[in-house]
């Protein structure tokens, strides 16, 4: 980097780098506009919406929630994008608020749309006479069973409130008393019930109607307050500090350690407070006097969490028009015609596309290896598995059978602690041997080792993915496996879990890069190289696929390779840092991220290397935790064919013209304006001859 160009960054950090959380919120802000593209499916905008008002929730209990901490800690020191934890904090309040607007004037703008369609969120005042009879039988039978009033008063302290549950707060008043003395209570709505009631229609009828059950119980609060008054019964939801402090080189017990933290998570300092519009002011008054929120509180105009929609948009009979058409995966061709994995794999790697190749072949990977009596062990990483993972089921039966069974369960990923601890005790239970990883680490890598008896020898056959070993997310997320029995990956995915396992000092890998032993001066080293490549005439180009890129020393080496003469084109999804297009700074660099109906969620790396490409898949994206506090994974694609196959993936993403966006060096986010073809890449990958069976476009295919 230019002389001139570090003396800018330091003067004006802001100039050269976005803010992490600001980024957030614009990447939020992309997962709106798919909410608000009429072009989109009816019921695939209502989900998008649902997943605005989901990632909002994380994002506070976590991000604000750090920052609050921060404040409250007196820190004022500046981050390297410019910002103070205070300076940030009424920045996100602001930005936060806006999106929020927008977030509840889409949803008047779905709800009209989805009038028009005969699906029909309807006020209580609106019912007709016989839909008031069956939501009153719905009440007394289902609902007042199962409420519980909770008075506050000198006697009965403030009830816990858990976060992220919508409470109503209740002002009451006794009855045939002359003065005005108010009461307070809460009540929590039901979780376990559903949050919108569908109400009596004809047979045969298309048209469907609902209401919210916190309607229907404000319309019949008053059999919950015998000998009150209620004066006001307005909604209310608490959000709370959900990230975990774990003391990990002081606990004798990580399970036990962690499982205590997730009960103090239900204490959590309050974050955020979100009210009904037009709030009793008393019943205010009581909220932030308990929650002491006096900043981070929002009035909404409209019904509190759309994170509803998501399971509400799921499907209604004689309405599939209102959603994409179902996506079959594909079974991978390399494996069809075969019930034997190790031979296909003895002959050449295979590589796998999910959602559009089917995530059954991992499955069916694991159940050969578990029933196979020449597989000798299997050791494999879970970060985040399903609810009923029939991967579970393959792994306790291989140990049942007598196979060494390890299983590397990270028990602190995030909101996935509970499940993962279920887990941990199960495979314990048949016979399994359950590590919780590295202290002060954790283990994000996804690889699956199973070494097997072949004759005199010992083979090992490896699965190396970019996401969770999770067949639910494998349908919704776009990430790559590579099954593979490359030797060198053998001896390297053997020593990672001796790493992991074991007491083992770090070493000369042959093939992976390993976080946070290796891989970031490897990727200091890769981008060198690029820039040799470049002062010596030689081609040299960077194209990344990622989820999020903050690391201000990645960051700093990109710009430097820019002003080098490399090209780099990065595809990030979420939070990106850099601010490419900036005079004497990154004008050789963009930056497009894509917002469509699946999660964009795998990881790879290109490097053009003079003409020589080398291809990596990570589990890494190029965020300073993934680099320093995670065990990660970076693998090359060694196999040709393989290799040209990632190489197409990329390729459709980046002539992607319909569902990218480009950052500006203004921290903005603006859709091409180009005359070509219109191209949507998801669209074009689940034809899987795009980029399957196709030969690359040229010797140079990135260049194509």
């Amino acid at each position: 980097m230019s002389e001139e160009a570090k003396k800018n960054i330091h003067s004006s950090p802001s100039a050269a780098y976005l803010n992490r959380d600001l980024s957030w919120i614009e990447f939020n802000r992309r997962v709106l506009e798919e909410a608000q593209d009429p072009n989109n499916p009816l019921m695939e905008r209502a989900k998008f919406l649902g997943i605005v008002s989901s990632n909002l929730d994380e994002f506070i209990s976590v991000r604000v929630a750090g920052i609050q901490d921060q404040i409250r800690a007196g820190y004022t020191k500046k981050d390297f994008t410019g910002y103070t934890p205070s300076g940030l904090h009424k920045r996100l309040y602001k930005r936060v608020g806006k999106i929020v607007a927008d977030q509840y004037r889409t949803f008047r703008d779905i709800s009209r749309s989805l009038n028009k369609e005969g699906i029909i969120l309807v006020d209580y005042e609106d019912l007709t006479h016989a839909q008031e009879a069956a939501v009153e039988q719905y009440y007394r039978d289902i609902i007042f069973p199962v409420l519980t009033p909770m008075a506050v008063d000198q006697s009965r302290p403030f009830p816990l409130v858990h976060s992220l549950f919508i409470y109503l707060a209740v002002v009451l008043t006794k009855k045939n008393k002359e003065h005005d003395e108010f009461f307070f209570a809460i009540l929590q709505i039901p979780s376990n019930l559903p949050r919108c009631i569908p109400l009596p229609h004809r047979a045969n009828s298309k048209r469907r109607q609902f209401v919210y059950i916190e309607d229907v119980i404000r319309a019949h609060i008053g059999t919950l307050f015998s000998g009150y008054h209620p004066v006001a019964v307005n909604e209310f939801r608490l959000t709370r500090n959900s990230d975990l402090s774990i003391d990990e080189e002081g606990a004798e017990d990580l399970l036990e350690e962690i499982e205590k933290e997730l009960r103090k998570r239900r204490r959590g300092v309050p974050v955020r407070l979100e009210v009904q519009k037009g709030i009793h002011p008393y019943a205010l008054e009581q909220l932030q006097a308990e929650f002491e929120a006096e900043h981070f509180v929002y009035e909404i105009d409209g019904p509190l969490d759309l994170g509803f929609l998501r399971q509400f948009a799921g499907g209604f009979k004689g309405h599939s028009y209102l959603n994409y058409p179902p996506v079959e995966p594909v079974y991978p061709a390399e494996f069809e015609e075969t019930e034997d994995f190790f031979e296909v794999l003895r002959e050449r790697d295979v590589l796998v596309y999910h959602p559009y190749e089917s995530f059954e072949s991992f499955i069916d990977f694991i159940t050969q290896a578990s029933e196979d009596e020449q597989v000798m062990a299997i050791k494999m990483t879970l970060y985040r598995v399903s609810g009923n993972s029939p991967l579970i089921t393959a792994l306790a039966r291989a140990a049942g059978s007598g196979k060494q069974v390890t299983v590397v369960v990270e028990l602190k990923a995030r909101f996935d602690e509970e499940r993962n601890i279920a887990w941990a005790r199960k495979l314990e239970q048949a016979g399994c041997h359950v590590v919780y990883g590295l202290v002060g680490l954790k283990t994000h890598a996804k690889i699956t080792l199973i070494v097997r008896q072949e004759g005199n020898e010992l083979r090992r056959y490896v699965h190396i993915g970019t996401g969770n070993y999770n067949e639910n997310t494998a349908k919704l997320y776009t990430d790559i496996s590579l099954f593979t029995s490359h030797y060198e990956v053998g001896l390297d995915a053997s020593e990672l879990f001796n790493q992991i396992t074991g007491y083992s000092a770090n070493c000369d890998w042959n093939s992976f890069f390993v976080a946070p032993y290796s891989m970031s001066n490897s990727l200091k080293k890769l981008i060198e190289r690029e820039s040799e490549h470049a002062a010596n005439g030689r081609p040299a180009r960077i194209v990344a696929k990622m989820n999020s890129l903050s690391n201000q020393q990645v960051i700093d080496d990109l710009y430097e390779a820019g002003q080098s003469g490399v090209s780099i084109d990065l595809i990030v999804r979420g939070v990106c840092c850099l601010r490419p297009g900036v005079p004497g700074l990154s004008e050789r660099i963009t930056v497009r991220s894509i917002v469509d109906r699946f999660l964009e969620h795998s990881r790879i790396y290109y490097f053009e290397n003079g003409g020589e490409p080398e291809v990596y898949l990570s589990s890494a994206d190029w965020m300073t935790r993934n680099l320093t506090r995670r065990v990660e994974l970076m693998c090359p694609v060694g196999d040709k064919t393989a290799r040209e196959q990632v190489v197409q993936i990329l390729e459709m993403s980046l002539r992607d013209n319909q569902k990218s966006r480009f950052l500006l060096p203004s921290g903005n986010y603006e859709r091409p304006n180009d005359e070509l073809a219109p191209f949507r890449s998801q669209f074009a990958a689940m034809h899987v001859e795009n980029w399957k069976y196709t030969q690359a476009l040229s010797s140079d295919p990135m260049h194509s």
